[in-house]
C-alpha cells in the first residue's frame, strides 16, 4: 500500500520538519509514505469570503490535480467524523486489502474547498479543536504510525 499526504503549506520551522522525518523513517518498514506539499495561497489582509472562496478553490484545484485516479481519499477536516486511533488502524487495515492507494488531505489556514470534501471518500477529525496545518501533518504522521503499529499487535500503542 502506498499512502500520500497531499498538503497545503510548507512546514517552516526544523522541529516540526524533525518531527515529520522521524515518523516517515519509522513508517517505512510499513508502506511508502510520499509527502506531496503545495504552495498555500496568500491571503491578503483586507479578505472577504469571496476571496477566500477563491483561494479555497484555487488551493483544491492543486490538491485535485495530484490525488492519483484509483485512490482512496481521506480528507481531514474539523467537521468530518471524528476518529479514534483503533478506528484509524481498522480502517487502514480494512483499506489495505482492497486499495493500493490511500491519499490523506491536509489543507491551509481556510481549511478545504468543497471540491475535495466532494471527491473524498471519508472526511474524518481528530477532535473538534483548530489546528495549525503544520502541526496537524505531524499529528497524522504519528496517528498513521500507531495504526500501523497497532495492526501488527506492537506495543507502541499504550
Amino acid at each position: 500500500m502506498n499512502i500520500n499526504i497531499i498538503c497545503v503549506g510548507k512546514l517552516k520551522e526544523n522541529y516540526l520538519k524533525e518531527a515529520v522525518s522521524e515518523y516517515t523513517k519509522r513508517l517505512s518498514r510499513f508502506t511508502n509514505i510520499n509527502i506531496i506539499e503545495l504552495p498555500d495561497q496568500k491571503i491578503p489582509e483586507k479578505s472577504n469570503s469571496k476571496i477566500e472562496e477563491k483561494i479555497l478553490e484555487k488551493e483544491g484545484d492543486m490538491i485535485l490535480s495530484k490525488i492519483k485516479e484509483d485512490s482512496y481519499v481521506i480528507a481531514m477536516c474539523i467537521e468530518g467524523t471524528l476518529i479514534s486511533s483503533e478506528n484509524l488502524a481498522q480502517t487502514m487495515d480494512t483499506l489495505a486489502q482492497t486499495k493500493n492507494n490511500i491519499s490523506f488531505i491536509i489543507g491551509g489556514s481556510l481549511g478545504l474547498s468543497d471540491k475535495i470534501k466532494k471527491r473524498a471518500d471519508i472526511k474524518i477529525s481528530f477532535g473538534r479543536i483548530t489546528l495549525p496545518h503544520q502541526l496537524m501533518r505531524v499529528i497524522l504522521c504519528e496517528q498513521i504510525y500507531r495504526a500501523f503499529k497497532i495492526n501488527a499487535n506492537e506495543t507502541y500503542h499504550k
